[in-house]
């Protein structure tokens, strides 16, 4: 990767085709897919930096906020995995909570570690109980990557199927194969979801043009690898990413202008990705160009 920083802000819509699949299930609701109070489906901001930090770890970057089950590192905790960084070591190593410059070398090192970090930022916050340097440190990192929460761009449908489960789970418990359970699905609907990149902060975290390259793949390809009973293959699609660049660091139009560009068209009835429309009403801005990537 290059070490020249962002200069200039970024900004992007995401279109993700949904069929007979759960994006987001609630955990409050019995892992219904998620819905506001005006009946749009709903994929949480947290949900979808889960995914992006997945492509992440399958294009090699260093994550330091990993998926148990994706953990290749041995580190079980994030406290491990930073005291694991060499630069964090070298910090440590100098007693940095001695030093006026700590929490700045702390940030410095952390950001420089891990894509994540000096993308969406960290809080990280350890107790007293194991005395190696960072006891008692608590250290908040802002990134300049914001992501918003998924909304469909319609009313959605919750289709529940009924289950039956067919084996025991524990020994001497003696069920029949009609112990009932229900699976939830969103038949078909279209979501949208919008984010930016800050130059203020790409500036003190160090986030490059790369690492902005890094994301818009991420995007382009964020259901890859993720794969699951509630969401089989091909079942979760990208249907566009329209990537917004500014020659500026503030940029030439306000972000709520830029996002509103992008507008989605679902024909009724229609159950099939390649028929939805992706329209975006180029303000024709100096200054402000754009590209429309296909996902995967």
């Amino acid at each position: 990767m290059t070490s020249k920083t962002l200069e200039h802000k970024i900004d992007f819509s995401v279109i993700i085709g949904v069929k007979n699949a759960n994006p987001n299930g609630d955990p409050l609701d019995n892992n219904r897919p998620r819905i506001n109070a005006d009946g749009l489906g709903e994929i949480s901001d947290v949900a979808i930096k889960r995914k992006i930090r997945n492509r992440w770890q399958d294009m090699k970057l260093p994550v330091l906020i990993e998926m148990q089950e994706r953990i290749t590192d041995g580190h079980m905790n994030i406290r491990d995995r930073i005291k694991a960084s060499e630069a964090i070591q070298e910090i440590l190593a100098e007693d940095m909570k001695k030093t006026p410059t700590w929490r700045d070398d702390f940030i410095k090192a952390a950001t420089a570690s891990w894509i994540d970090v000096r993308s969406f930022g960290q809080v990280m916050a350890f107790n007293n109980k194991t005395k190696d340097g960072l006891d008692g440190a608590s250290i908040p990192v802002r990134g300049p990557v914001s992501i918003q929460s998924a909304f469909s761009t319609e009313p959605i449908q919750v289709k529940e199927m009924q289950i039956t489960k067919s084996i025991n789970s524990e020994p001497g418990v003696v069920k029949g194969s009609d112990t009932m359970g229900i699976k939830n699905t969103v038949p078909f609907a279209v979501y949208k979801f919008n984010g930016s990149i800050n130059v203020e902060q790409a500036q003190r975290t160090g986030f490059t043009e790369d690492d902005a390259e890094a994301l818009k793949k991420a995007l382009t390809t964020l259901f890859v690898n993720d794969a699951s009973s509630a969401r089989p293959e091909g079942s979760m699609a990208v249907l566009k990413v329209i990537w917004w660049q500014h020659d500026s660091r503030i940029g030439q139009l306000a972000p709520y202008l830029v996002h509103e560009a992008t507008t989605v068209n679902n024909p009724e009835g229609n159950t099939d990705f390649s028929k939805v429309e992706v329209t975006v009403n180029d303000p024709e801005v100096s200054g402000l160009t754009y590209e429309s990537l296909s996902g995967y």
